[in-house]
C-alpha cells in the first residue's frame, strides 16, 4: 500500500515536499517513482529512484527543480519540488517497482500551483 501526502495549493516560485509512505511491501527490494497526470494529460513521469538510491532520474521538465529521495528505514520515498510553476500542477502518484510484478500505485496528491 502506498499512501501519498503533502500536496497543497502553493503559490508560483514557492516550494513543497510531497511523501509516499509504503506499507505491507519490503520497501527497499521496490525502484519508487513520482508520477503526475494534470487535467486532461496523460500521467507522465516526474522522477525515479532505485532501491538502493543509487540511479536517479527525472524529466526534463523538472529537472534542477525538483529532487527524489528515499528513506528505507522509514519506508518512504519523497519528493522535494522548489521554483515551482502552474504548469506543475497536477495529481502526483507514488509508484513502486519491482522485476515480475505489477506496478503498485497510491491514490495521488493534488498540487496547484496558483496565484
Amino acid at each position: 500500500q502506498l499512501v501519498e501526502s503533502g500536496g497543497g495549493l502553493v503559490q508560483p516560485g514557492g516550494s513543497l515536499r510531497l511523501s509516499c509512505a509504503a506499507s505491507r511491501i519490503i520497501f527497499s527490494d521496490y525502484d519508487m517513482g513520482w508520477y503526475r497526470q494534470a487535467p486532461g494529460k496523460r500521467r507522465e513521469l516526474v522522477a525515479t529512484i532505485t532501491s538502493g538510491g543509487d540511479n536517479i532520474n527525472y524529466a526534463d521538465s523538472v529537472k534542477g527543480r525538483f529532487t527524489i529521495s528515499r528513506d528505507n528505514a522509514k519506508n518512504t520515498v519523497y519528493l522535494q519540488m522548489n521554483s515551482l510553476k502552474v504548469e506543475d500542477t497536477a495529481v502526483y502518484y507514488c509508484n513502486a517497482k519491482r522485476l515480475y510484478e505489477k506496478d503498485s500505485w497510491g491514490k495521488g496528491t493534488l498540487v496547484t500551483v496558483s496565484l
